[in-house]
């Protein structure tokens, strides 16, 4: 009995990642081990919360092309203020959780385009962040800095830490009634409407939970570097849109999958060292890491028509 194109498209980013990981262990033996997993997944945790972000957005329908400067702008926070004022750091952050969720109020009443909305806001963001630190320093929160750089035994600490937070991003998402609410206004608002429920009070609900997850990946981001720099996260704006797709995300429909998401950010952050092994130039890597994204969106156009095909009488 063969797979399902609805079960291929669960079972392909697992094995996407497990074919690179085995090609990078090919090329590079010595990676294979606890010293070399962890330079491997050092950057994974930020990349992988800065995805479900954007997947949060992406499961209203919506898509956010102010993450990267946004991350960016709570490093710089978490870098300054967070530790040397942590209230005065505590209140700009949940003033920017309470920003994010006036967004999403004002592109539904109003009807905006997620795109022009928060690209604008990119822009606002990315002010805001040299503002607070127009040159490049600042320092970790002895905390942040402790937790990313702290040592479990057998596995290094990102790929823990991606584990648990693909788990209870599952959790809030897929089996939480908040997660269904969101997942519902994407697939058909209005029904969603028509049962009761705020669809406003959800997307808004939406966007300040990835705001919130924004904000961690600018915390674990300093944690990991020690310091700080305006445009020090701009690439993962392209990054988090590209490992929802990877992990079997959506643009509409609300069709999401956190642990998807998060196994699609694990192999972006491991695409940039398999190109290195393989000598490419950096120059060539981000256009290689786009056919890399195209050629997926192909595969999941042939699933998508393999899955129509089946349910077909």
């Amino acid at each position: 009995m063969g797979l399902s194109a609805n079960t291929i498209r669960q079972i392909v980013p697992a094995l996407s990642l497990a074919a690179l990981l085995a090609a990078v262990f090919y090329l590079q033996p010595r990676a294979m081990s606890y010293v070399g997993l962890n330079l491997l997944f050092n950057l994974a945790v930020p990349i992988a919360l800065a995805t479900l972000a954007q997947m949060m957005v992406m499961a209203v329908n919506d898509l956010d092309l102010s993450i990267g400067t946004f991350v960016s702008f709570a490093a710089c926070v978490a870098a300054t203020y967070l530790q040397t004022s942590p209230v005065l750091g505590i209140a700009i952050l949940l003033g920017a959780v309470a920003v994010y969720a006036a967004l999403g109020v004002i592109i539904h009443l109003r009807d905006l385009p997620a795109i022009v909305v928060t690209l604008g806001m990119s822009f606002v963001w990315g002010g805001l962040a040299v503002l607070i630190l127009p040159a490049p320093g600042g320092s970790a929160p002895d905390w942040a800095r402790w937790l990313m750089t702290s040592k479990p035994p057998l596995v290094p600490m990102a790929i823990v830490a991606s584990v648990l937070i693909a788990l209870i991003a599952h959790l809030v998402v897929m089996k939480s009634s908040f997660g269904v609410l969101v997942r519902g206004v994407g697939g058909n608002a209005r029904s969603v409407a028509r049962s009761g429920w705020s669809v406003i009070g959800i997307r808004a609900g939406a966007y300040a939970l990835a705001a919130v997850l924004a904000i961690l990946s600018g915390i674990a981001l300093v944690g990991l570097t020690t310091s700080a720099d305006a445009n020090i996260a701009l690439r993962y704006t392209l990054l988090s849109i590209a490992g929802v797709i990877l992990g079997g995300g959506e643009f509409v429909g609300g069709r999401v999958s956190p642990v998807g998401a998060v196994i699609g950010a694990l192999t972006l952050t491991l695409a940039g060292s398999f190109l290195s092994f393989l000598r490419i130039s950096p120059d060539w890597q981000i256009g290689a890491q786009g056919a890399i994204l195209i050629i997926v969106l192909g595969l999941r156009l042939l699933l998508n028509r393999a899955e129509k095909r089946e349910k077909r009488p």
